[in-house]
């Protein structure tokens, strides 16, 4: 479908926002000063010392100041455990989770004393063939261990065969077998890697191993080290690094004395005995375990510590970390105010951290083959403004989910350095608060482009701050191709559940370049349609758009108003992660869209 797009570059801007008009208190004013003291210079790697990747705790860089968040009395404050806000202003940076702290190493077959010594032994096992009647004999290192010990392994998995069916369920784990033989106490498990011959899900399979072998460390305690022996067969060993790290991922950033939980405390090594893989595969699991623990961290953190200054801190670390090929721009009020960013402006006029529009670039080693642009939504809170929420307000702050997303890819690609292709990644961050100065329904704003916007719904405000975003990458980056992430609406999970995100394109080819990163990944999507009929709903009578659709189709009239705000033939995708964003019965975030991205940003820069 071709995505019609009228401009307006010859109607003259309204007044987008007077800059004095965001100052109105002298508590306004100390905290834009601080803000804007660091101009849009472009900031480069080397100027602090870089945080933790993962496994490594790195002191903060905030201050910890005094904090009104407890105390015994009126005005009584307390040393803060973290850093947060004081009553004069706002949190500043964003600690990020360190992770456990224990070495990784791949090897093709485990050596004779990787297996005797390693306190937990992880076997992987096929279980039979897709139609194969019984269970073939045990081989490989499941036959030697067996032999160890006394036949024990092969009456372990008959006891277990209902729940572990020979290993044919992928990620399955028998119970733990303990042997305690020449002084040397030791415990085994064997792990399904699914049906024999199977090679479709690869990375799938492998992923479910990983998390198994994170549920074992973080279950069995006393584990310092991990000999893991698969099989000859496809595995993904990246995938599997990356599960085990995301597995054993805990944030304790907020929690002080018994409360900490402590997770693969004794842990110093796993080894994996993968065939074919090599020593990279640990570097690239563990990057991408670090892009989905600080998307993670994103998401978790409460509103009263990510902010968009913080958010900002947080994309200048990144950079800083990147040995040079990533720079980020923070753009102020004013650098918005001078591109007419009035969307984006006008949702975060009512907060009192103002707005922050990030840029990280992206500049590979050797020659660049495409330009491409990842967007993500950067509400970092949303009451939904004069249109308040009237339920689950305090589920909001994982409204930055898209922007969390964009940075863990971002932290990914800072470490791994694919090659081929220069990246922008793209967040307008605000918060979307009630306030004299908050917009209002029935105001009209006007977007970086020049089109008019007639608001129905303060709550609808996520796609006004990317339509700005939009703008920036299509005009002022000249990205080839766009893909934007958010939590943009509610209604995608009545259409998808919670388990996927849906996918909106115009564009064939990239719609099947998402599905195929989302399949290798295992974050699913669901490519979902774009009428052209609905537009209807998104007309205004007194401007170009509005914000909101009528009450049905709401997630496909989000879609359609973000396209009114790229170039028609572009090639532009926008992917709703309302639904897998959060694990409601966990509590926490899931990481969800960084995987995915990473395998797209992956494959742009090759033939």
């Amino acid at each position: 479908m071709v995505r019609t797009v009228r401009r307006t570059t010859s109607r003259p801007h309204f007044p987008v926002l007077a800059l004095s008009a965001m100052l109105s208190s002298r508590t306004a004013v100390r905290a834009f000063a601080a803000v804007t003291s660091r101009r849009p210079a472009v900031f480069r790697p080397g100027s602090a010392a870089p945080p933790a990747f993962v496994g490594r705790r790195t002191p903060t860089t905030a201050v910890r100041a005094v904090s009104t968040r407890g105390g015994g009395g009126d005005g009584d404050a307390v040393a803060s455990s973290f850093p947060t806000w004081t009553f004069d202003g706002p949190c500043r940076s964003m600690e990020w989770s360190p992770g456990a702290d224990f070495s990784t190493s791949v090897v093709p077959k485990l050596g004779a004393d990787d297996a005797a010594s390693a306190s937990l032994l992880v076997v992987g096992l096929y279980g039979p063939a897709e139609g194969a009647d019984g269970a073939d004999g045990l081989s490989g290192a499941a036959a030697d261990v067996d032999a160890e010990t006394g036949g024990a392994l092969a009456a372990l998995l008959a006891e277990s065969v209902k729940e572990f069916k020979n290993g044919s369920v992928a990620g399955a784990a028998t119970p733990v077998l303990r042997t305690f033989v020449g002084g040397v106490s030791r415990r085994i498990v064997a792990v399904g890697l699914g049906p024999a011959g199977t090679t479709d899900g690869a990375s799938t399979v492998s992923g479910k191993v990983g998390s198994a072998l994170a549920k074992l460390v973080r279950e069995e305690n006393g584990v310092t080290s991990v000999a893991v022996e698969l099989p000859d067969g496809a595995h993904d060993a990246p995938r599997l690094v990356t599960e085990l790290h995301k597995g054993l991922y805990v944030d304790n950033r907020y929690r002080t004395g018994k409360n900490v939980v402590e997770v693969a405390v004794g842990l110093k090594s796993v080894v994996l005995g993968i065939p074919g893989a090599d020593a990279a595969a640990v570097g690239t699991g563990t990057a991408l375990a670090a892009g989905v623990a600080l998307c993670m961290d994103v998401v978790n953190a409460p509103p009263n510590v990510l902010n968009p200054a913080s958010m900002a801190e947080t994309a200048r670390r990144i950079a800083d970390m990147s040995g040079g090929t990533m720079q980020c721009k923070v753009l102020n009020v004013a650098d918005c105010e001078q591109r007419g960013m009035g969307a984006y402006l006008g949702v975060g006029r009512g907060a009192e951290v103002p707005p922050h529009f990030i840029h990280l670039t992206y500049t590979p080693p050797g020659d660049i083959k495409r330009k491409v642009a990842i967007v993500g939504k950067g509400l970092t809170f949303d009451t939904g403004g004069y249109n308040i929420k009237v339920a689950a307000m305090e589920l909001m702050k994982f409204d930055c989910g898209g922007s969390a997303a964009v940075l863990g890819a971002a932290r990914t690609v800072a470490a791994t350095h694919p090659p081929g292709a220069e990246v922008h990644f793209v967040i307008a961050a605000a918060e979307n608060s009630i306030g004299d100065r908050a917009y209002r329904p029935s105001d009209v704003l006007i977007a970086s482009n020049g089109k008019t916007i007639e608001i129905g719904n303060t709550d609808a405000e996520g796609r006004l701050t990317l339509a700005d975003a939009l703008v920036y990458a299509d005009r002022e980056i000249g990205a080839a191709s766009i893909v934007e992430m958010s939590t943009l609406t509610g209604a995608v999970m009545v259409s998808l559940g919670q388990g996927m995100s849906g996918l909106w394109t115009a564009d064939d080819a990239l719609a099947q370049e998402l599905v195929a990163s989302a399949a290798t990944t295992g974050e699913q999507t669901w490519r979902m349609p774009l009428p052209e009929e609905y537009e209807e709903q998104i007309k205004s009578k007194i401007a170009d758009l509005k914000n909101v659709g009528g009450r049905y189709g709401g997630a496909i009239t989000a879609a359609l108003f973000l396209n009114h705000f790229v170039e028609a033939k572009k090639p532009f995708a926008h992917v709703d992660i309302a639904g897998p964003v959060w694990n409601d019965g966990a509590g926490v975030a899931t990481g969800y869209g960084v995987r995915l991205l990473v395998d797209w940003i992956g494959k742009q820069g090759k033939d």
